[in-house]
């Protein structure tokens, strides 16, 4: 457990329920915690202060995110603890694991360079739905230096100053925009082989999971435009190139083949389609295929909604799948 009075925490939530209960008695007695809370109105705040954690609530006439949730915790741990080094961020549908603290203290201690370390994040019932599955396994990253962490993670206070912190403006793809900005700036962000948190996504509806892409490719197409003239190459581009080739760029074969070969040509957009959709069977089993698939209209979907809010200039909110 963090037990040198460097570490701090900041968990955010909305309407976590259970779920925040876990989360904040997680966290050792002696941490300081702030709990950043986006109009629940299941009683979380009311809980989390009788927990003693410090409370942030954002005001919603500015629109949310989590990036902007996350730096106004940090501001409000910083203004009360100033001297603390490390911050843990966590969401507050997770669990911290009770030696991750102490852990990630330990390794920042000793890789200077670090700017960020995250564990292993994995789902509290991978059983109980083929969603939850898919999210343990989307948690599982490799181990080493890493181009992002997720939105559970440790950071160093003064590599966070140095970069500004999170994009508030960002509806997704807010961490790894920032570890871009800190990898930049000379820093490395690292995964290592510890158990860091305990998610409980309790996803069970197909109606969640497409919810969440849709989310997935807004982020891509806005953390892309965000980085495209930044250090290095933008974000999300292999992303962003899969969900519209295997949408837009079929469509445009099968009509392209219509007008040179007849209504036959047609034919050549589904069958794109079947081929890789037995091609990811044989790799990964029918269901999953099935969702790899679908899942590139979901985030093509969210590509459009960002593309019509710049051409709009609207400034949307959090779309949320819970």
């Amino acid at each position: 457990m963090g037990k040198s009075g460097k570490i701090g925490v900041v968990a955010i939530g909305r309407n976590e329920g259970e779920r925040l209960r876990r989360c904040l008695q997680s966290i050792p007695e002696n941490v300081p915690v702030a709990y950043v809370d986006s109009a629940s109105t299941d009683g979380s705040v009311d809980y989390a202060r009788t927990q003693g954690v410090e409370i942030v609530e954002l005001d919603l006439s500015r629109p949310f995110t989590a990036a902007r949730a996350r730096n106004e915790g940090l501001q409000a741990m910083l203004r009360k603890w100033p001297r603390l080094e490390y911050i843990q961020f966590v969401d507050g549908d997770c669990e911290i694991e009770e030696e991750w603290l102490g852990a990630a203290e330990r390794f920042l201690s000793s890789e200077q360079s670090v700017a960020a370390v995250c564990g292993r994040r994995r789902e509290r019932y991978p059983e109980r739905s083929f969603y939850n599955c898919l999210c343990d396994a989307e948690w599982n990253t490799p181990v080493g230096e890493a181009d992002a962490c997720g939105g559970d993670a440790m950071f160093r206070t003064d590599a966070l100053a140095q970069a500004r912190g999170y994009d508030p403006t960002l509806i997704a793809g807010e961490e790894p925009e920032l570890c871009h900005r800190l990898r930049g700036l000379g820093w490395r962000v690292w995964r290592i082989d510890h158990p860091m948190t305990i998610h409980d996504a309790d996803m069970h509806r197909t109606r969640q999971w497409w919810l969440r892409t849709v989310r997935s490719g807004f982020g891509y197409a806005q953390v892309w435009r965000k980085t495209r003239q930044s250090l290095g190459r933008p974000l999300y581009g292999r992303q962003l190139f899969s969900a519209l080739a295997w949408t837009a760029g079929v469509a445009l074969v099968g009509i392209l083949f219509g007008m040179l070969i007849g209504p036959v040509g047609l034919a050549i957009a589904p069958m794109l389609w079947l081929l890789q959709f037995g091609r990811l069977a044989m790799r990964e089993g029918a269901r999953s295929a099935l969702h790899t698939l679908a899942g590139k209209v979901a985030e093509t979907i969210g590509v459009l909604r960002y593309a019509w809010s710049v051409i709009v200039s609207t400034n949307p909110g959090a779309i949320f799948y819970k």
